[in-house]
């Protein structure tokens, strides 16, 4: 069976779930964020077969989110997030937020974030760039793109 190309989807999220959406993708991001650079390194935190971080690691190169270093003479490389892969973890911050919330239970959070800039722990906040209030999914619709709204025009006859 063939898998869906939803990178070629006209949905932001579809397009961002073909670069990310495999299981594993996320979490080998969550551990190159954290410092395991090296292929023995994630492939001992995950516990994760070397054909399947072989294969999730190549994707990610291929996919422009990480780049892969070479750390010693023989073919040894050290992978590192490129600007698109920092960005991404903007939105593992989210789905870490939404993960504490919901699903760390009486536990509570199994990791702590401190942020740089002020030295707390932190959580992700979303907000408006246009007000300086909390951005939620109740308060926020959608508004289809101009070129949506001339595709479907286009269609629609």
């Amino acid at each position: 069976m063939q898998r869906t190309n939803f990178g070629e989807m006209a949905c932001s999220i579809a397009r961002t779930l073909d670069v990310i959406g495999e299981p594993w993708s996320p979490l080998v991001l969550r551990d190159v964020y954290a410092g395991l650079t090296r292929f023995e390194q994630i492939q001992a935190d995950l516990g994760i077969s070397r054909k399947v971080l072989t294969e999730r690691l190549n994707h990610l190169v291929e996919a422009g989110v990480l780049e892969r270093r070479p750390y010693d003479r023989r073919p040894r490389f050290e992978y590192v997030l490129t600007d698109k892969g920092t960005e991404l973890v903007d939105l593992l911050m989210v789905m870490i937020g939404w993960g504490d919330k919901w699903l760390a239970g009486k536990a509570g959070p199994p990791v702590l974030y401190r942020h740089h800039a002020c030295g707390e722990i932190s959580h992700v906040d979303l907000r408006c760039t246009a007000l300086p209030i909390p951005r939620f999914a109740p308060v926020i619709n959608t508004v289809l793109s101009s070129t949506v709204r001339v595709i479907l025009q286009l269609l629609n006859g």
